[in-house]
């Protein structure tokens, strides 16, 4: 009879993958994803694969991206420790878990727009140790102004353009990291660079495919 999952040997080997393909990069980033346990953010029924390199459905019809995805996305945020940060689009926390690792949980936001996703993923950061993170529910299109102006944008969803709201909200030389791209489920990432008088400098990476990002500068539900 076989016994428990070894979360802990999986978790060390998919990093290594990750390592050996190029994904992570950064000693910062390997710690992260070392010190998150995915398990923990994934539905019951779908344990057994957290640490497949795949994206994984989750509750209101929402994603938990692939792990190379996340980390291509927090390397090329070039993320440092107390970076204030507004993640959007909390899902499961998986990605705001790792977020914390890198920024600190007292510096970082997440917001989302399902009540069930910010009870769920709010629950799974409480429970794993980062209660500390700020939930907000709300349209993240809008971005959070109370706390503005951030170091970091990240949105874990695909947007038809980067919102003004987060342009403004950007400090600047500040970076938004998000999936933009002229259809749903088809989009490039992008890191764009605050610049003076609200304008930004954009560098197209990696295409890629998340769900879409629905509110007021967004997609339409």
């Amino acid at each position: 009879m076989g016994g428990p999952p070894d979360f802990k040997t999986r978790r060390e080997r998919l990093v290594e993958s990750l390592k050996r393909e190029g994904y992570i990069k950064s000693a910062e980033v390997e710690r992260a994803f070392l010190a998150v346990p995915r398990e923990e953010f994934v539905t019951e029924d779908n344990r057994g694969y957290s640490y497949a390199d795949n994206p994984l459905p989750i509750l209101c019809g929402q994603t938990i991206s692939a792990p190379s995805m996340i980390a291509i996305m927090l390397e090329e945020a070039g993320i440092r420790r107390g970076m204030k940060t507004l993640e959007i689009g909390t899902g499961s926390g998986y990605n705001v878990a790792l977020l914390a690792e890198l920024v600190g949980q007292e510096n970082l936001l997440t917001i989302e727009r399902y009540p069930e996703l910010v009870e769920w993923g709010g629950g799974n950061l409480a429970r794993t140790g980062y209660g500390k993170v700020k939930v907000i529910m709300g349209d993240g299109t809008r971005g959070y102004e109370p706390e503005a102006p951030y170091d970091l944008i990240m949105a874990t969803a695909g947007a038809p353009r980067i919102p003004k709201s987060w342009i403004a909200q950007t400090k600047v030389g500040g970076k938004i990291v998000a999936p933009i791209g002229s259809s749903t489920f088809n989009q490039t990432l992008a890191v764009a660079t605050r610049m003076e008088k609200e304008e930004i400098d954009i560098r197209w990476g990696t295409p890629c495919a998340f769900v879409p990002l629905v509110g007021v500068e967004g997609w339409r539900r």
